[in-house]
């Protein structure tokens, strides 16, 4: 069994999806230490301008864990809503999918963890991505001093022979540890496909939103191509 693992994301980008879609259970990080303005609390979609981040407004105290996170702000809500309309209004999906994001943003949300976790289990259902997704806290996980230990430990309490690392891994992973444990790591290498995109020439590295308002559901079929032809 393929185990993958990352800390939640703010409309996550596609190879966040891409590597749930190729693991046969995926792990919320939701334990791991919060960084503010990284990846967590914001990300990227295009505008007629070009690329724009919509950030979430947050509370935090260093070090806090993501699962502690409170929202700082409810007006980011009108305000990420009508960024996204603007981007995408003309989109060949927009009609449909602006609406199913209503009830996103058309709610309060207090935490962070909530609200990723929320907009993270809504892209996996829209791209019919079926791995099945769960969060660190809910398990009685041992503590480790460092991050290979806390994936080796997820790795055995839910019976994985494979983790599925992503490709920056290589550079900071402790094979030895991995090897010692008997569990085989494989490196994600993720290909960003080319798709029909508003606003000028193809920008990749955006929010999987961007595909989802232009490709529709259906457009995740272009990741898993791409990566077979990488292959």
């Amino acid at each position: 069994m393929i185990l993958a693992a990352h800390q939640p994301q703010y409309l996550p980008w596609l190879g966040y999806l891409d590597k749930i879609d190729r693991a046969d259970v995926f792990v919320v990080l939701d334990r791991v230490q919060f960084k503010k303005n990284e990846w967590q609390n914001r990300n990227r979609i295009k505008r007629p301008g070009g690329w724009h981040w919509l950030t979430v407004p947050v509370r935090h105290r260093f070090p806090q864990g993501v699962h502690e996170v409170e929202i700082a702000d409810p007006r980011w809500r009108r305000k990420h809503h009508r960024s996204l309309q603007a981007a995408y209004g003309q989109a060949a999906y927009s009609e449909h999918e602006l609406g199913l994001l209503d009830a996103i943003y058309g709610r309060e949300w207090d935490d962070l963890l909530s609200l990723n976790v929320k907009i993270l289990r809504h892209l996996t259902e829209r791209f019919d991505i079926e791995t099945p997704i769960v969060l660190a806290g809910d398990f009685e996980n041992p503590s480790q001093d460092h991050a290979d230990g806390r994936l080796i430990a997820l790795c055995r309490l839910l019976g994985a022979d494979t983790y599925l690392a992503g490709a920056g891994g290589r550079a900071y992973m402790d094979m030895s540890l991995w090897k010692r444990a008997g569990i085989r790591v494989v490196f994600q290498d993720f290909e960003h496909p080319v798709y029909p995109q508003l606003h000028g020439a193809f920008t990749p590295g955006l929010s999987a939103v961007d595909l989802l308002f232009h490709c529709g559901p259906d457009g995740f079929a272009r990741v898993r191509r791409a990566r077979k032809e990488a292959a």
